[in-house]
């Protein structure tokens, strides 16, 4: 599947008309793009935009957020879900404060030495801070490429696809185009195919089976939220940014007729490295020792 110029040209002057305007789109720091690149990871566009400068006035570097206790970054991370991300986050900052003096790295390889840092966050830092080639595939990427391509690709196909096709000296304008197509025009359920602005390009255009369906990097339906360990799990964390607790007095509050249960997802956070243990009083990981909250209702809403 070689580049196709036209592809290229067609893409790039449908991103130049206009892209959502978004807030790290008007930055070109590697830890701003880092963060939210962090923070995309599956949450909604909505969801971010006010977090992500929230997070930055209060950790404007890497040196700032790491020199912190990696419980201020679970208490920042807030509302966002899947709080393993913001410690790898603080992990990754710490990192890039011993090890690379306070500067994130430019190339991808150093860049994937770093905690929570894979082949997509690695490549979009890369594209969209340093404007370097490297072609990131996310869902929406690869759902435009599975399309264009007309085949399911697995994730060396998908990868080689995404980084043929960059123009050079275009990597952030071509990523940030093929992104918004994913996420605006080329749509999982009711793609504008007779829109798109690379329709004569496209092997699919909406005839016949849809070859993104198993594709690499598309997303799958996630299993039940309500009433899941994930639930659960963020339920007692949110318990733990207001103070520590003690754990036998934390079980009216989660899962309160399952112990067995809870102490799978206190054992799972502690593994994690989310939380910490004092005998019997639990609290974020890293959290300053302070007074211990007193057990309230017997749920959480």
């Amino acid at each position: 599947m070689p580049a196709s110029p036209p592809l290229q040209s067609m893409l790039l002057a449908w991103a130049r008309g206009g892209l959502r305007d978004l807030p790290w789109r008007r930055t070109r720091d590697p830890w701003a793009i880092l963060v939210a690149e962090t923070m995309l990871q599956q949450t909604q566009v909505s969801r971010v935009v006010d977090r992500w400068t929230q997070f930055l006035d209060r950790f404007p570097d890497p040196s700032t957020c790491a020199d912190a206790p990696a419980a201020d970054t679970l208490r920042e991370w807030a509302g966002l879900g899947y709080n393993r991300r913001a410690l790898m986050l603080h992990r990754a900052a710490t990192v890039i404060r011993d090890e690379h003096r306070g500067w994130v790295p430019e190339e991808i390889e150093a860049l994937m030495t770093l905690p929570g840092v894979g082949t997509y966050t690695a490549r979009a830092v890369v594209a969209f801070a340093f404007e370097g080639p490297a072609g990131p595939v996310d869902t929406n990427i690869g759902r435009v490429l599975a399309r264009v391509g007309g085949m399911r690709l697995s994730p060396k196909e998908a990868q080689r696809f995404a980084d043929s096709l960059v123009p050079a000296g275009e990597s952030w304008w071509w990523n940030q185009g093929i992104m918004e197509l994913g996420a605006t025009v080329c749509t999982k359920r009711a793609p504008s195919c007779r829109s798109c602005p690379i329709h004569d390009c496209c092997a699919w255009q909406g005839s016949g089976a849809d070859p993104a369906d198993g594709s690499a990097s598309v997303s799958r339906p996630q299993a039940r939220f309500e009433g899941s360990d994930r639930q659960l799990r963020g339920q007692m964390i949110d318990l733990l940014r207001d103070a520590a607790q003690r754990e036998s007095e934390i079980a009216s509050l989660v899962a309160p007729d399952d112990a067995v249960r809870r102490a799978q997802i206190v054992d799972g956070l502690l593994a994690d490295g989310l939380i910490e243990r004092a005998g019997d009083v639990i609290r974020l990981a890293g959290d300053q020792a302070g007074p211990v909250s007193e057990a309230r209702s017997a749920s959480i809403a």
